[in-house]
């Protein structure tokens, strides 16, 4: 076995070994002051620039205007599945969703308990296996906004456009943030667990337009508004400290390389190594349409479960972690975040090939 195995974990996901290396030297002397990074006061003026610094590179890597603010916020994605309908509803409003998995489904649940949620699209039917294409939906006219999940990490779906609407837009972008390029004007809110693209779970980063920072209700309690972290540059309370430098040493990392348009390439190209072997054979079946593939999480299937089972167990003992598909769907899931090296891609590749020649 390596000493470096292959993550293809959904989350918490692979990091760059460099960035590991300078937060394992920070952990215990943060620029040789004598002090770890996770002891030091986040008032301090050094955690305080850690914080500033992180939340300039999000802004200049992914072109966020300047009528946005950047909030790093705990209890992860989850906690915005109600903080979007609690900050921009209330009672008696309405907020359209795009049913594509099960992380919109929890969504929709949160929505309903403060306000309502109509649901404008659901691909449940079919088993989630894609997303829906512009035309495919009407969205109520009475809504605040369109809400939707970039990129579904079970079922390896993707919106490779993001939808139309004269309605605002509200993206949940957990787990493929930082992995392409968009045009922020026409979204409300973009908000992303760090756990997949962005660092170690524990920080959220919430980015969310200026002017609708004064709609949140009155009853809404104030650690649960927007407004309250973006007036106190998200140290309203102790942050997760840990979580917001490593995102910052993330996205210096991804700056080095070229910024969100070079990666955007890198993982093309990872993506299309997979699909590729996926699509030369009848051994392998992809649980995605074409037009709905993810880049982030390529799911597939094999003849049978058993062959399943030994196709995971068999990677595992190659250094191929994280194999596993979720326990809904089953068969086999490679999560190749921006931080997955390509040769992880090509070895796997060879395997499959290989375990191909063997039981096909």
């Amino acid at each position: 076995m390596p000493d470096r195995i292959y993550n293809f974990s959904p989350g918490p996901g692979t990091l760059p070994q460099e960035v590991l290396a300078q937060a394992a030297k920070d952990i215990v002397n943060f620029n040789d002051k004598g002090i770890g990074l996770i002891e030091m006061s986040h008032r301090s003026k050094e955690f305080m620039k850690v914080t500033e610094d992180a939340m300039d590179l999000v802004r200049e890597l992914l072109n966020v205007p300047d009528n946005f603010k950047i909030l790093f916020l705990q209890g992860g994605a989850s906690s915005q599945f109600a903080m979007v309908p609690m900050n921009l509803l209330g009672p008696g409003k309405i907020g359209s969703y795009l049913n594509t998995g099960t992380w919109a489904k929890k969504a929709i649940k949160e929505a309903n308990i403060i306000a309502e949620a109509d649901v404008a699209y659901s691909s449940e039917e079919s088993g989630f296996d894609h997303v829906p294409q512009d035309g495919d939906y009407t969205v109520n006219p009475n809504s605040e906004y369109l809400y939707f999940v970039s990129n579904n990490t079970i079922y390896g779906t993707q919106f490779q456009t993001m939808p139309k609407s004269d309605k605002m837009l509200i993206c949940d972008m957990s787990s493929d943030i930082l992995s392409r390029t968009f045009d922020f004007t026409p979204f409300g809110v973009v908000f992303a667990g760090a756990q997949k693209n962005m660092g170690p779970a524990g920080t959220t980063v919430v980015i969310v337009r200026e002017d609708l920072l004064d709609r949140t209700p009155d009853t809404v309690p104030t650690m649960f508004r927007y407004k309250t972290h973006a007036d106190k540059g998200s140290m309203f309370n102790t942050p997760p400290c840990f979580a917001i430098y490593t995102v910052g040493l993330v996205c210096k990392w991804l700056k080095k390389l070229g910024g969100v348009e070079a990666i955007e390439a890198v993982n093309k190209e990872k993506a299309q190594m997979l699909y590729s072997t996926i699509d030369s054979t009848d051994f392998y079946k992809g649980h995605a349409r074409i037009n709905s593939r993810s880049p982030m999480n390529v799911t597939f299937n094999l003849p049978t479960p058993e062959l399943e089972s030994q196709f995971i167990q068999e990677g595992a003992s190659l250094g191929f972690d994280g194999l596993k598909g979720h326990r809904s769907i089953g068969g086999v899931r490679a999560s190749i975040y921006n931080a997955f090296p390509k040769q992880g891609v090509v070895d796997l590749v060879d395997f499959m090939k290989e375990f191909e020649r063997k039981n096909g």
